[in-house]
């Protein structure tokens, strides 16, 4: 289902599409109560992180057709655009670290200007996201790779009982091309 995507490069992590032993990798990271809810899902700590359940991850990336592993001497998280509307030419971006040693290090704002990069090279004009709005470190990133904040949507997420607003975030292609750093090679 994936297109042929190329390996990127960056001074410090490599996108690369999955490969054996990825699964493996993630099973190691297991799950992290402050990853989890900041994807906007519900920590249960009695819950036990099985193989399968990495397996299942790895799976996700890979049928999705613009999708890569972030690579820091092995598997870290990964980063893909979906909802890719080519007459529209827009798509959404997600991005996950899965290992809170490599949290709040750069390695995010990295993969995602390379990935940015190789998808508006594409002919893309607009990647959109959503974030929690309590989640800071990752709206900084976005930020730091040009995303600004285009609206709010109230209480729509509910995270171990409690409502939390999420940020639509929004990126155009010539703002990325003024970014410093934008394009990555």
């Amino acid at each position: 289902m994936a297109v042929d995507l190329p390996t990127l490069s960056g001074d410090r992590v490599i996108l690369r599409r999955p490969r054996a032993g990825d699964a493996e990798e993630r099973f190691k990271l297991g799950s992290h109560k402050e990853i989890v809810e900041c994807y906007g899902g519900t920590f249960d700590p009695t819950a036990i992180y099985t193989r399968s359940h990495a397996a299942s991850e790895i799976d996700f990336i890979e049928k999705h057709e613009f999708a890569w592993v972030i690579d820091v001497d092995g598997f870290i998280g990964h980063v893909r655009f979906f909802a890719l509307n080519w007459q529209d030419k827009r798509a959404a971006v997600a991005i996950g670290i899965e290992d809170p040693a490599h949290l709040g290090r750069g390695y995010g704002s990295e993969a995602l200007r390379l990935s940015l990069g190789y998808i508006l090279a594409k002919g893309l004009h607009r990647i959109s996201l959503r974030v929690l709005a309590s989640n800071s470190r990752a709206i900084a990133c976005y930020r730091k790779c040009g995303f600004v904040i285009e609206g709010q949507e109230r209480e729509a997420a509910l995270i171990n009982g409690s409502w939390q607003d999420d940020l639509v975030m929004g990126l155009l292609d010539r703002e990325f091309a003024c970014f410093p750093n934008g394009r990555s090679t």
